[in-house]
C-alpha cells in the first residue's frame, strides 16, 4: 500500500470522512450518486475512500458499501510509524556523521583562523550550543543563575543531558541556594542525577557558564543573554574551570535535604542579604546576586528589620554596625554562640 501524508490526512479529513459517514448512514453509496460521479466535487474524496478500502464494492455491483475503519487503520498507520522509525535512525546516523566531521574540524589548525572567541547571537547560541554538547566526550562543567530557567527550556536541558549521560559524559551543574525552591528546577535534578549528574547549590552569584572537555567555554556576552561567547583560548578556558571548581568546593549537594543542611543554607542566604545591605547595592542588583526575586529580596530585608527592631534600613545599617556585623561565617558563628548562651540561661 501507497505511504499516506497530510494532504490525503487533509482531504480525509474535510472531505471524505462526512462522505463516509453518509455511506454508513445511508447503507452505502449507490453507483450512480451523483457525489461519486467523475468530475463530481467530491470525486477525489470518494477515489481516496476507495485506495484506503474504506468503500468497497458489493458483489452485485450496485453501490459502495462502508468498511470498519478499524480493520483500515493498521494498513494505513502501521507503514507510516515504520517509516518514521527509520527516517529517525537516519536522521541520528547523519547526525553520528556530523558530529565526527564537526570534531575533526574543531580540532584542526584551520577551524582556529576566525580566532579564539566567537561570538554569538540570538537563536545562534541555542544551536551552537546544541552542537556542542552532542559532541562532548568526558566532561560538561555548568553553571546556572536560576533566573530564566523556565519549564520548557529545563525539559530540553534535561533530554539533552540525558543523552550525554547516557554516552559515559560526566556532568556537574551548581546553581544559587534559590534553585531549591523551583519546582521545575528539582525536575530536572532529579531526572540527571539518577543517571549519574552531580548538582550543587551555593550562596554567591555567579555567572551562566558551559565548559565542554575543558577545551570550549561559552559565556554570556551580555546582561541580557542575547549575546554569547565561545571561548577557545587554552589559558581562558583553564581559568574559568579553576573559578568553577572552587565555586564547586563551596557548594552543597542539591539532593542533600537534611535539616542541619537547609539551616546552614538560610544563614548564607541572611549573611549574604546583610553583606548586600551593608555594601549599599540597589535591591535589584541585591536580588540577582541571590538568585532571587526583588520582591523575595525585600522580604528578606523586612525580615532583617524585624530581628533588629528596625523600622527604616538607615536605622537597620546602624544597629547592624553598631553590633559589628559585616555578613561573614564569623557573624554566624557568634549568633550561633548567643543562642547557645540564651538555652544555658
Amino acid at each position: 500500500m501507497s505511504s499516506y501524508g497530510p494532504e490525503q490526512r487533509t482531504l480525509l479529513e474535510s472531505q471524505a470522512a462526512p462522505l463516509y459517514e453518509a455511506a454508513v448512514t445511508e447503507g452505502g453509496l449507490r453507483v450512480d450518486d451523483p457525489r461519486v460521479a467523475d468530475g463530481a466535487e467530491t470525486r477525489p474524496a470518494f477515489d481516496l475512500l476507495l485506495e484506503l478500502g474504506l468503500l468497497h464494492l458489493d458483489p452485485e455491483g450496485a453501490s459502495y458499501l462502508p468498511e470498519d475503519p478499524a480493520s483500515v487503520q493498521s494498513r494505513v498507520v502501521s507503514p507510516l510509524s515504520q517509516d518514521g522509525s527509520r527516517l529517525l535512525e537516519e536522521s541520528s546516523q547523519w547526525a553520528r556523521a556530523f558530529g565526527g566531521l564537526a570534531q575533526t574540524w574543531r580540532r584542526a589548525p584551520q577551524s582556529e583562523r576566525g580566532g579564539p572567541f566567537t561570538y554569538l547571537r540570538d537563536h545562534a547560541i541555542s544551536t551552537y550550543l546544541e552542537g556542542l554538547v552532542a559532541e562532548v566526550e568526558e566532561e560538561m562543567l555548568t553553571a546556572q543563575p536560576q533566573a530564566g530557567r523556565d519549564a520548557a527550556t529545563l525539559e530540553a536541558a534535561a533530554r539533552r543531558d540525558i543523552a550525554a549521560l547516557d554516552r559515559g559524559v560526566r556532568i556537574r551543574t551548581l546553581y544559587q541556594h534559590s534553585a531549591r525552591r523551583s519546582t521545575v528546577t528539582h525536575r530536572y535534578v532529579a531526572s540527571v542525577t539518577e543517571r549519574g549528574a552531580e548538582v550543587r547549590t551555593l550562596d554567591e552569584f555567579f555567572n551562566r557558564m558551559i565548559v565542554v572537555d575543558r577545551r570550549v567555554a561559552v559565556i554570556p556576552g551580555g546582561d541580557d543573554l542575547r549575546v554569547a561567547i565561545a571561548v577557545r583560548e587554552p589559558s581562558v578556558v583553564a581559568y574559568l574551570v579553576d573559578v568553577f571548581e572552587r565555586a564547586w568546593e563551596r557548594g552543597r549537594a542539591f539532593t542533600n535535604k537534611e535539616s542541619s543542611l537547609l539551616k546552614d543554607i538560610a544563614v548564607e542566604q541572611r549573611q549574604m542579604t546583610i553583606r548586600m545591605l551593608i555594601e549599599g547595592h540597589a535591591d535589584p542588583v541585591s536580588a540577582k546576586r541571590l538568585g532571587v526575586s526583588p520582591r523575595t529580596y525585600a522580604g528578606y530585608v523586612a525580615d532583617l528589620k524585624d530581628e533588629y527592631e528596625a523600622e527604616t534600613r538607615f536605622q537597620l545599617g546602624y544597629t547592624m554596625g553598631r553590633l559589628g556585623l559585616s555578613g561573614t561565617d564569623a557573624d554566624a558563628e557568634s549568633a550561633q554562640g548567643d543562642d547557645a548562651a540564651d538555652r544555658e540561661r
